[in-house]
């Protein structure tokens, strides 16, 4: 018999293995939320994870920095690659941290000098709030770097991209209270319709992962599916949120056929049509083609 420990090692590098490449989409569609910097020399290094992904229609790529390394990646990334932009900012669970070290000024006036640096930077994010990790104590420095990334947003003339984990209420107070950008998206939706509907309202585009393949998330699939068709994004947020049957296994950007397939059938959607969708709001939602 083996050791408990085998077995763990052994589903481990069962994890690790690299999924079979889906069936590629009829039409291309943008990775809007990625983290190419977490894998890069792990399981899979940025210039294969890009090929992979347009090898099956994923022929573009937002990639997010969220803390000070990830955003200087993110903007060396963009500068390099044809087929990627960067999104800069402090990610929620970055601030507690930094303003507790007396950092947090200093922290967000180099986001706004890495913003600046190209015009590959095209959104401030993510940023926003995030009650999961954080606690009680962390939540007003969370909600004043959430205000200024929203106010650098503005001022830049650049999308935001929203965090929020648990937190829906939250998000809304202080996009309320500073005035949400022309152009803003929910990162990784994670509520139901009614919270659908109250972000929609106020003019959110909304990006669906991985997660609206898992068996028990029918109420952001209800959101899904009440979600007009011009306001739709999809995103892997890899490494992270691997759509099923993967899930559990690193995620890339060349597994989002699986996540707008789930997301074709849940909507009642032609695939190509919400694949051209997907592609024309990606555009419109982070300032146009590159």
């Amino acid at each position: 018999m083996r050791s408990r420990s085998a077995d763990d090692e052994q589903g481990q590098r069962r994890d690790r293995e690299r999924p079979t490449a889906p069936e590629p989409l009829p039409h291309p569609v943008v990775d809007n939320h990625c983290h190419l910097d977490i894998a890069d020399g792990d399981w899979l290094d940025t210039a294969e994870a890009i090929a992979r992904a347009a090898a099956v229609g994923v022929r573009r790529i937002v990639q997010i920095g969220c803390d000070l390394p990830g955003a200087a990646w993110a903007v060396d990334a963009a500068r390099t690659h044809p087929a990627l932009v960067a999104g800069v900012a402090l990610h929620p669970n970055e601030a507690p941290r930094l303003a507790a070290e007396g950092r947090l000024d200093e922290a967000l006036a180099e986001i706004e000098r890495l913003a600046q640096t190209h015009d590959k930077v095209r959104a401030i994010g993510e940023t926003g709030m995030d009650f999961f990790r954080t606690g009680p104590e962390g939540r007003d420095a969370q909600a004043e770097s959430f205000a200024r990334h929203i106010d650098l947003a503005k001022r830049l003339d650049k999308t935001l991209v929203i965090h929020d984990r648990d937190a829906h209420d939250a998000v809304l107070d202080v996009l309320e209270a500073e005035g949400a950008p022309e152009r803003w998206v929910m990162h990784c939706f994670s509520g139901d319709p009614g919270f659908a509907r109250a972000c929609l309202d106020r003019g959110a585009h909304l990006s669906f992962a991985g997660t609206v393949t898992f068996k028990n998330a029918q109420p952001l699939r209800d959101a899904l599916a009440i979600t007009p068709l011009d306001r739709v994004l999809v995103e892997t947020d890899a490494p992270f949120l691997t759509p099923t049957p993967y899930r559990g296994r690193p995620n890339a950007s060349y597994l989002v056929p699986l996540t707008v397939r789930a997301m074709a059938e849940t909507r009642g959607d032609d695939l190509a049509t919400l694949c051209e969708a997907i592609d024309a709001n990606t555009e419109r939602a982070f300032g146009g083609a590159w």
